[in-house]
C-alpha cells in the first residue's frame, strides 16, 4: 500500500528518500539514508530489517545493484517484498517481489528508482522517476517532494493515501532533513507545507551541531 522513490542530487551528493502510503507511519518502517552510503526504500509487507541489510551491503562497497542482489538472494520470503535503493555514486536498483501486494511495478534510472504496490495506475512509479529527472537543477527536497506528489496525481494506491514521509542525508553523519506524516487526510500536501518550512531553516541546524560559536554570534 505503499509508492516511493530514492534518489541522490547529482549536484551535492545528497541521498534521499521519499514515500506515502495508506498504512500508518509508513516512512518510520519503510525509509532510511545514510551519508555517504545511500538511500533505501523496503516494502510491500513491510521488512524493515531489509532497510539495513541494504545499507550496510552499500557501505561495504557494494554498487545498488549488488547490495539488492545480495539482499534478494539471501533473504527469505523476499518475494512479499518490493525494494529500492540508491548509492553514493548515483547507481540505482529495485527489485518486487512476486507476491508483492496488488498491482505493484518499479522502476530506475541513474540517481534514482521508485516503485510501488497496491496501485491504482501501474504508470505511478514512471510518472515519480519522471518529474524528479526532469527537476535535476532544483534541490533534492524539492525533487523528492515533487516525485511523491506526481505519483500521487498519476493515481497513488487504490485505497486513500493516510502518511507521508521525505528522508534526506548530505555529508553531515546523521539525516539532515526527516519529516513524517503520520496521519493526515492530505499527507502529502502536509508534507510538502513542512519541507517548505523546514528547508530554509535546515542549514543553521547543521551550524549548530557543527560550528556553535557561530550561532551564538548571531
Amino acid at each position: 500500500m505503499t509508492f516511493s522513490l530514492a534518489g541522490r542530487c547529482e549536484r551535492t551528493g545528497a541521498v534521499g528518500a521519499v514515500i506515502a502510503s495508506a498504512s500508518m507511519a509508513v516512512a518510520a518502517r519503510c525509509v532510511a539514508v545514510r551519508a555517504g552510503v545511500g538511500a533505501v526504500c523496503s516494502q510491500s509487507t513491510t521488512d524493515p530489517r531489509l532497510r539495513e541489510a541494504l545499507l550496510e551491503a552499500m557501505a561495504g562497497g557494494l554498487a545498488a545493484s549488488d547490495a539488492l542482489a545480495a539482499v534478494v538472494g539471501h533473504t527469505a520470503d523476499v518475494a512479499y517484498r518490493q525494494l529500492a535503493a540508491v548509492d553514493a555514486a548515483g547507481g540505482s536498483a529495485s527489485y518486487t517481489g512476486d507476491l508483492a501486494l496488488g498491482e505493484a511495478a518499479d522502476i530506475r534510472a541513474a540517481g534514482a528508482a521508485a516503485a510501488g504496490n497496491l496501485l491504482a495506475d501501474r504508470g505511478v512509479p514512471a510518472a515519480m522517476l519522471a518529474i524528479f529527472t526532469e527537476r535535476a537543477g532544483d534541490s533534492l527536497g524539492d525533487r523528492l517532494i515533487a516525485a511523491v506528489a506526481a505519483g500521487l496525481a498519476a493515481g497513488g494506491e487504490v485505497t486513500p493515501v493516510r502518511s507521508a514521509g521525505i528522508v534526506i542525508a548530505g555529508s553531515e553523519p546523521w539525516p539532515v532533513t526527516d519529516l513524517r506524516v503520520d496521519w493526515h487526510d492530505d499527507p502529502v500536501g502536509q508534507l510538502a507545507r513542512l519541507w517548505r518550512m523546514w528547508h530554509p531553516q535546515a542549514e543553521s541546524y547543521i551550524r549548530r551541531a557543527l560550528r556553535p560559536s557561530e550561532m551564538a554570534s548571531c
